[in-house]
């Protein structure tokens, strides 16, 4: 898949919104993409996760052990990319705001992952899953995500592959220009769930 094709995509299914949103880094912009959205389509899943698998198998070449990813926005795509390479999946979720492995999940010491995620804006989310995979003894050599919305710019301290880079602008809330001020914020991102 065309990144343009997979934007349009993303329209058709309305998973690209437009208005003003608080992303979960705490930012501001003024599109938000709500890959749930997408991925609740089969057919476009399968799209998708066919078209990032074979990033990933052109990409990556070490040994990988199990596919890993945080939840929520992860759990979808990284359960289908775990699918398609026939691995088994495990997935961190926060408790008190931290991230965990929980129900009965555990990686063995020296163990190589993949991480996948569904949109990648400032990284925070991803270091903050790194590092715990990392604490438990586990090696991450690499990220996968399907949208990396920070141009490219993103540094998460390894190597981000992304199916589709864009370039949106976000704003600290210091710095939301006057006509976003007018449109009353919309919070949809899953952090604090």
């Amino acid at each position: 898949m065309e990144e343009s094709e997979i934007i349009e995509e993303f329209k058709k299914c309305g998973a690209l919104l437009e208005g003003h949103f608080i992303l979960s880094s705490g930012l501001h912009s003024t599109k938000y993409l709500q890959c749930a959205l997408a991925l609740s389509r089969p057919k476009l899943a399968k799209k998708l996760t066919l078209a990032l698998g074979e990033k990933i198998k052109n990409r990556f070449n070490e040994h990988i052990d199990f596919v890993i990813a945080p939840a929520m926005g992860g759990l979808i795509i990284g359960h289908q990319i775990a699918m398609f390479l026939d691995l088994p999946f495990l997935f961190l979720e926060r408790v008190d705001g931290e991230f965990n492995l929980r129900r009965g999940f555990s990686i063995k010491s020296g163990s190589n992952c993949l991480m996948i995620e569904d949109v990648v804006t400032t990284g925070l989310s991803s270091k903050e899953a790194i590092n715990v995979v990392n604490r438990l003894g586990g090696n991450v050599i690499g990220e996968a995500s399907l949208i990396d919305r920070s141009g490219g710019n993103v540094d998460i301290g390894i190597e981000l592959l992304s199916l589709v880079t864009l370039d949106i602008p976000t704003y600290e809330s210091n710095e939301i220009p006057d006509d976003l001020k007018l449109i009353p914020a919309e919070k949809p991102g899953s952090r604090n769930l």
